[in-house]
């Protein structure tokens, strides 16, 4: 499930007072304020999708009109139909009533757009019914071509800056530059607002004064409002900076020479997910903690950890969102710290989460999924907020990255923004109210996201997305990007980014665009779920468009670990998690037989995930039948999606949700020790990183981190989520109770696991884990049948050749060229017996038989009988020849 809908929405009120700087309405007294404060906005039922064509939920089918401006000034309505092609745009509208604009008023459009608009119809008894007027449609049909072209923001020729914003419903809109106004000029073919500035403007703070109607008040306001295309902020986003991001002066040392690892394509990208913060904040090897100079601590612990991993085979690391978000305080001097000796609590105490809420509000720490400028470093990972700073600390970051092997994706967040309306954190909103936003058919603004969703298949938001990814790709040098929501997306819209990014070269923008990988959660729900407004880009949609696209594959997921996201009791099992073959006798596990059937069918779901969840790969599933993957159930769905290796991307944990280790502690037996529970976690890792296509991995997920049963720790601080890059610091695990807000309907599960010191791993064991983890990259990034290209290699190449109704609960055998794999979830030494191998030479794989885990070591082959023996809770990879 995605962080976004999980979040609570707690910290964005604490971050109103930080911000106020960022788009203020122009009040100057309590009393105005008051004023000023909306009543409920009125109803918008009506929406003028285009300029001849007005769709109004709940009209009469009779005459009406749209009035606005001055008593009198009036477009004309006459009962209509929707064309053929607006059906197609808006499917969501097609079964409500349809005017068309009276051809003598076309010309007025302009005119009404820019103040308040109202649909009008009278009933025969002379009854009067009105409501509010949706206009993106109409705006995008009368600006959108041209202005999709326009260059916005600050654009330097020759020294001298132009900005340029798109205001098309403004009255007025000026430059508020350095404490001085600056008038704007309107080109009303595209609806922007430009003014030429001079060489001395750079460096220099601005912000747009937006006269406009803004619905959610019922009037005209002025906002003060920073520029959505900002290329650089002063501290806490209270102001935009004009800043040239070409200026040599932002560039560190080789920025224009970049020495980066070899691309590695996506199918075979191993992917470890990180968050900044989470990094370095307790790292004390770290000269830069807490910051994106952390990256460039080459001696400290945390780089010495990722350079190890990308020796084995990790290839990126995504880092959360680091752009400029609306949670945190940027300046040092502003952020809270808990006030109590944290460490001085029992390890189930209710004290530290207590402590920490108290200051999460106002702390450093947020995940960052509240954006508030897409396209600027986040400033408080900057040694200084108030300045270019971020945007030189940011590349210097990218290039810590790349010297230590590794590429670099960006989480982004463009299905919603920090806020909407007159709110102060809102900026979109703010300059053309209504459009940005998805609107709902009474015209509030959709939180399916959990905030204010944005509505990418509108022209300029569409072009927004595809403009602030290519400035990543190409001024950052940012190596991929994962969409956080991308079902929220059009299709459309995700194409049009890989077409943008596509057309990057290395000899014009000085990267290889094709080279960009890109990803993004393919959930499907709420307002735009099943296509109800446009194709989105869902699992299912984006499978098979040629592009590499791939999308998160939660089937693989719930299998290793069991149950699902949100069930009411953590202990449910599942392959990984010993169900049947381990049972932790929680009730929700059923009976042995309903145990049996469920993790068979479990089995069923990571063979298909193994395959890169592959919609046409055939197999014989586990009741003995032959299946495609598509055939295979998951809850009501598909389980197999993927066109080609590549379409879906495998995890067993990642940022939401507990980590993988605290999912293990709550569902294997109690009594389980350290060393089998660490057992357990690479083989759940091995899961992802032995399939075919992409595969991520929470960091610190080889360590066995732990945020101490924290299932939402985006606002936890950095007690809850630091990485340990030293195992005498522990993993995380017992730092007491997680906080109240999304667990404490599961401390009662949690008090006794958290007071164990059994679960408390040593420095052996989590070394053992990831030196076991490490091995299995290894084995991903040499052998070449790991990374097959097609449906039809895969289908050739790979086979559970003991699959069927006699199959072991518990134990997955996969041949894969001249490997086979075992993956062995049960307690006991299991024996494989594929017949067909029978007088073959297979032996462990010289990674593993000469690798740091001695159990796995002992593993064996017998080809008189053609049987694979294997250690209990291992994951062996055997070759043959040797």
């Amino acid at each position: 499930m995605s962080s976004t809908i999980r979040r609570s929405r707690r910290r964005l009120a604490a971050a109103l007072a930080l911000v106020l700087g960022t788009a203020t309405l122009l009040v100057s007294s309590p009393r105005q304020a008051a004023q000023a404060a909306p009543a409920a906005p009125e109803q918008a039922l009506a929406q003028w999708i285009d300029r001849d064509t007005v769709v109004w939920k709940g009209a009469e089918h009779s005459a009406a009109q749209l009035e606005f401006g001055a008593p009198g000034d009036r477009i004309r309505l006459t009962p209509g139909s929707l064309s053929p092609s607006e059906r197609a745009a808006y499917p969501h509208l097609a079964g409500y009533p349809a005017f068309t604009v009276d051809p003598r008023d076309r010309h007025l459009a302009g005119t009404a757009l820019r103040g308040k608009v109202l649909a009008v119809q009278r009933a025969g008894d002379g009854r009067r019914t009105t409501t509010g007027v949706q206009i993106p449609g109409v705006l995008d049909d009368l600006y959108g071509r041209r202005a999709q072209q326009a260059a916005l923001g600050p654009v330097f020729r020759h020294g001298r800056p132009t900005l340029s914003v798109w205001a098309p419903t403004a009255r007025t809109v000026a430059l508020e530059l350095d404490g001085r106004t600056v008038p704007m000029r309107r080109d009303d073919r595209s609806g922007v607002w430009r003014v030429q500035g001079q060489r001395d403007w750079a460096g220099k703070p601005y912000r747009y004064l937006v006269t406009v109607f803004a619905p959610t008040v019922g009037k005209t306001v002025t906002n003060k409002v920073t520029d959505p295309y900002s290329t650089a902020l002063t501290a806490d986003s209270a102001r935009s900076l004009v800043t040239d991001l070409d200026d040599p002066r932002l560039a560190p040392d080789g920025w224009s020479r970049p020495a980066k690892p070899a691309a590695v394509p996506l199918r075979r990208a191993r992917i470890q997910e990180l968050q900044i913060r989470d990094f370095s904040a307790e790292d004390r090897t770290s000269r830069h903690p807490g910051q994106y100079l952390a990256f460039t601590d080459r001696r400290s612990d945390g780089m010495r950890h990722l350079r190890s991993l990308a020796r084995s085979g990790t290839s990126y690391v995504h880092l959360l969102p680091a752009f400029d978000f609306a949670t945190a305080p940027e300046r040092r001097a502003d952020q809270a710290r808990p006030g109590c000796d944290l460490a001085s609590y029992a390890p189930d105490s209710d004290r530290q989460q207590d402590c920490v809420t108290k200051t999460a509000g106002r702390d450093a720490y947020n995940w960052g999924y509240d954006p508030l400028h897409y396209t600027v470093p986040e400033g408080s990972y900057a040694s200084d907020p108030g300045g270019t700073a971020r945007t030189v600390e940011f590349r210097r970051m990218v290039q810590g990255l790349n010297s230590a092997g590794l590429r670099t994706v960006m989480d982004v967040v463009y299905n919603h923004t920090a806020a909407s309306g007159q709110d102060s954190r809102s900026v979109l909103d703010r300059i053309v109210p209504g459009y940005y936003q998805r609107l709902l058919d009474d015209g509030g603004v959709a939180t399916s996201t959990c905030c204010s969703g944005t509505a990418p298949e509108h022209t300029m938001m569409g072009k927004l997305v595809v403009d602030s990814v290519v400035t990543w790709a190409r001024e950052y040098k940012v190596d991929g990007f994962r969409f956080d929501l991308m079902g929220h997306h059009p299709k459309a819209n995700i194409l049009a980014v890989r077409k943008a990014l596509d057309a990057l070269t290395p000899q014009k923008d000085g990267v290889d665009g094709k080279k960009i990988v890109l990803y993004g959660e393919g959930w499907n729900f709420g307002e735009a779920a099943n296509d109800a407004r446009f194709v989105q880009a869902t699992q299912r949609n984006m499978a098979g468009t040629g592009t590499g696209i791939a999308t998160f594959n939660d089937r693989a997921r719930d299998a290793v670990r069991g149950g699902g996201p949100f069930d009411a009791d953590p202990r449910v099992q599942g392959f990984a998690s010993g169900l049947y073959s381990d049972p932790n006798s929680a009730p929700g596990n059923g009976t042995p037989a309903e145990q049996r059937a469920r993790l068979l069918h479990y089995q069923d779901l990571l063979k298909v995930g193994l395959t890169g969840n592959l919609a046409d790969y055939t197999f014989t599933d586990t009741t003995g039948h032959r299946v495609k993957g598509s055939q295979v159930d998951y809850n009501g769905a598909p389980a197999g999606y993927a066109a080609a290796p590549g379409d879906a991307l495998a995890y067993a944990d990642a940022h939401d949700n507990e980590t993988l280790y605290d999912a293990l502690a709550y569902k294997l037996p109690p009594h389980t020790g350290p060393a089998d529970r660490a057992r357990m976690q690479v083989l759940a890792l091995a899961t992802a990183a032995l399939s075919q296509g992409p595969a991520l991995s929470q960091a610190g997920s080889d360590l066995l981190r732990s945020k101490s049963l924290d299932r939402n720790s985006f606002d936890s601080g950095d007690w809850f989520n630091a990485l340990h890059w030293n195992c005498a610091d522990g993993n995380g695990f017992g730092r007491g109770l997680p906080p109240a807000a999304d667990n404490k309907d599961k401390w009662p599960y949690a008090r006794p696991l958290l007071a164990d010191p059994a679960l408390r791993p040593g420095c052996a064991t989590i070394r053992s884990a990831s030196a076991a983890y490490r091995d299995l990259l290894r084995i991903h990034a040499t052998e070449p049948a790991f990374g097959l290209s097609t449906t039809a290699r895969v289908q050739s190449a790979l086979s559970f050749p003991l699959s069927g109704k006699d199959e072991t609960p518990g134990v997955l055998t996969m041949r894969l060229g001249n490997l086979v794999v075992v993956l062995n979830a049960t307690p006991d030494r299991q024996h494989q017996t594929v017949r067909a191998l029978t007088g073959e030479r297979y032996a462990l794989h010289p990674v593993q038989a000469h690798g740091a885990d001695r159990t796995t070591a002992t593993a064996s082959y017998a080809p008189a009988s053609g049987t694979f023996t294997v250690p209990g809770r291992t994951v062996a990879v055997f070759r043959r020849g040797q």
